[in-house]
């Protein structure tokens, strides 16, 4: 269904326990989502493979305004992989990567300084970004 969805501009799959082979699946489509400019996957279990799945496909959503992948258990690795593309999102306006702040905090499920290092490294190239969350991880 997604991989014919070249209109495709808003995807909320927010809190429907996709795992890394889910996200790997999505990754899939969503390559071919050119006009996508929200996608919401808040709260599934994506954590740092699912995270560099996405990671993949995602700089070649140049529309993405909106990425919410905030409560998956991204640690300092998905954090890495992602800040490796986000440059590339030149039309982000809003970023949520915020942890669960619940769990033990460790670099596996929480972003940490290795991670947040990489993210701010690139998101200077984000001129559009207004908002961004990495609230939950312990800084």
């Amino acid at each position: 269904m997604l991989g014919e969805g070249e209109a495709l501009e808003h995807l909320d799959l927010a809190q429907n326990q996709i795992d890394a082979e889910g996200a790997g699946r999505l990754a899939a489509a969503l390559g071919k989502c050119k006009r996508l400019s929200h996608l919401n996957l808040r709260g599934n279990h994506l954590e740092n493979d699912g995270a560099g799945r996405l990671a993949g496909v995602l700089g070649g959503c140049t529309a993405l305004a909106h990425l919410n992948l905030g409560l998956n258990k991204i640690g300092d690795e998905g954090a890495g992989k992602l800040a490796r593309v986000l440059g590339a999102c030149k039309a982000l306006v809003h970023l949520d990567l915020r942890g669960d702040g619940y769990y033990r905090i460790n670099s596996q499920t929480h972003v940490g300084d290795k991670g947040l290092g990489e993210l701010a490294g690139v998101l200077r190239e984000c001129k559009a970004l207004s908002h961004l969350d990495l609230s939950g991880h312990g800084f």
